[in-house]
């Protein structure tokens, strides 16, 4: 049976969400996190920190290690790596989930929220991994997984939020180059994206709130794709930009209604898809 027993798992952005649910996967099967967010003291619009996420991780089965670390910070990364290495003896992976988003045209993007998206989402996304691959380089079965789209170049992706489309695609193209880069060190390079609409604390504040939330589907369907494809063997499976439910139904899980938030009820798709 596949595991992540024993291996350690890098998780930015893991103290809510699709992050927090990508760790407690992991950690059912006895694997290490490292917690790498902001978040220490509770918000009263976001769910969770990178303590209360620690609890849980060690409540299902895994060890924890909370980070403070601002993906934005060069020097927090680093040393957030090295503690992880220090703990637990090495990175086996690396999932780049933290991720901004403001789904907003040309003129109603402040340029404060525009270099906070490329400074989170691309710069963030290219730093974690050079700080992890001299490390990555000495597992056994090595991953990257970056929470990004599909490259696709038409217009109408880009045209409601042209400096989000940018960044996400951004993180994406990290992904194209980091594959082949890697490829002959056998580090897996690879992006995972949901065919809905997830039910994430974003959705809720940022996205229309409960009537969106109940068109999406939960975390854990994410979860469960990323389990999978970190399982495969890293030197077999790079370079692919995949969407959760073809993850799921290459392993045999067709049925996908146990994560929907209100059974029966409409789909919404998923930017990019």
């Amino acid at each position: 049976m596949p595991s992540l027993q024993g291996k350690t798992l890098f998780i930015t952005g893991a103290s809510r969400g699709i992050g927090k649910a990508i760790a407690l996967r992991a950690a059912r099967d006895g694997a290490n996190i490292v917690i790498a967010a902001k978040t220490t003291e509770p918000h009263p619009r976001l769910d969770g920190t990178i303590y209360t996420a620690a609890e849980e991780i060690e409540k299902a089965g895994g060890k924890a290690l909370p980070c403070i670390v601002d993906i934005r910070d060069e020097a927090q990364v680093v040393a957030a790596v090295a503690k992880a290495v220090e703990t637990f003896g090495g990175i086996d992976i690396l999932i780049n989930n933290a991720s901004a988003i403001s789904l907003t045209d040309t003129l109603e993007t402040s340029m404060k929220r525009y270099d906070l998206m490329h400074s989170v989402n691309v710069r963030g996304t290219f730093l974690c991994p050079q700080a992890c691959i001299p490390h990555l380089k000495k597992s056994g079965n090595p991953h990257i997984l970056n929470n990004s789209p599909p490259l696709n170049m038409q217009a109408h992706w880009f045209g409601p939020h042209v400096a989000y489309t940018m960044t996400k695609y951004g993180m994406s193209m990290c992904v194209l180059g980091m594959a082949e880069e890697l490829r002959y060190d056998g580090i897996a390079v690879n992006a995972l994206w949901p065919r809905t609409v997830i039910a994430t604390a974003a959705v809720q504040n940022l996205l229309g709130g409960d009537g969106v939330m109940q068109g999406a589907r939960s975390p854990e369907i994410m979860a469960d794709a990323a389990y999978v494809i970190l399982n495969r063997p890293s030197r077999e499976t790079t370079g692919n930009f995949y969407i959760d439910d073809e993850v799921l139904a290459s392993a045999g899980i067709t049925d996908l209604s146990g994560y929907q938030m209100v059974p029966g009820a409409d789909l919404i798709p998923d930017y990019f898809i």
